[in-house]
């Protein structure tokens, strides 16, 4: 680590799982930097790295926040039309900058700047509200059967698009976002409703 810190890199991207993020950062030695250097984050979740990392980098280091919206999966076969959510957090060398996102805009990436504080609560509504109903659907264990409706398919899709994903995600995605626990409430309040309005027809 401190021989790669020591070269003469423009950009330093970090790719690290939610939960490990801080030890990750902790354990680099800042101070091997020879020169002023951009540092960007891909998680999922946004607030969280910028905070981690402008307390940990020199203040002289510029960061990016990125959250490439695809994965493995779905930007195996090219990125077009794919979304990259970024904001510059601190940037004093726009070149550095701009030729790193620009990596992203000429694979014909959807460009999207977006603040951090932003990102996390749509997020909350969307990437972590479809990993809590798939998790609960694979609670339940479903699987397709001769009679399947179009919606059930659908339901089906839900929980094996986050079957792969480990559970150290969710939870990431549910610690590390101050909006998630307010979906999470959300859910549980609007199931409470839907099963109370069952009931109450049955007692009428």
């Amino acid at each position: 680590m401190d021989e790669f810190l020591q070269s003469d890199n423009e950009v330093v991207l970090l790719c690290t799982s939610i939960l490990s993020l801080s030890d990750v950062v902790k354990s680099m030695p800042f101070q091997c930097l020879k020169q002023p250097t951009l540092f960007a984050d891909v998680l999922s979740v946004k607030e969280y790295p910028r905070d981690v990392l402008l307390q940990a980098l020199p203040p002289e280091s510029d960061l990016i926040c990125t959250h490439p919206m695809f994965g493995p999966e779905s930007g195996r076969d090219g990125w077009h039309g794919l979304t990259l959510m970024y904001e510059k957090v601190r940037i004093r060398n726009e070149a550095v900058c701009s030729g790193f996102l620009h990596i992203f805009a000429s694979e014909g990436c959807k460009m999207l700047e977006m603040t951090c504080e932003e990102h996390d609560k749509l997020a909350a509504k969307s990437q972590f509200l479809t990993h809590t109903i798939g998790r609960v659907l694979a609670e339940m264990q479903i699987e397709p059967t001769p009679i399947d409706t179009k919606g059930f398919e659908k339901l089906f899709e839900v929980k094996e698009s986050v079957a792969n994903d480990s559970f150290d995600l969710f939870n990431g995605l549910y610690v590390h976002n101050r909006f998630a626990r307010q979906q999470l409430k959300n859910f549980e309040v609007a199931f409470d409703g839907v099963k109370h309005k069952l009931l109450d027809r049955m007692n009428e």
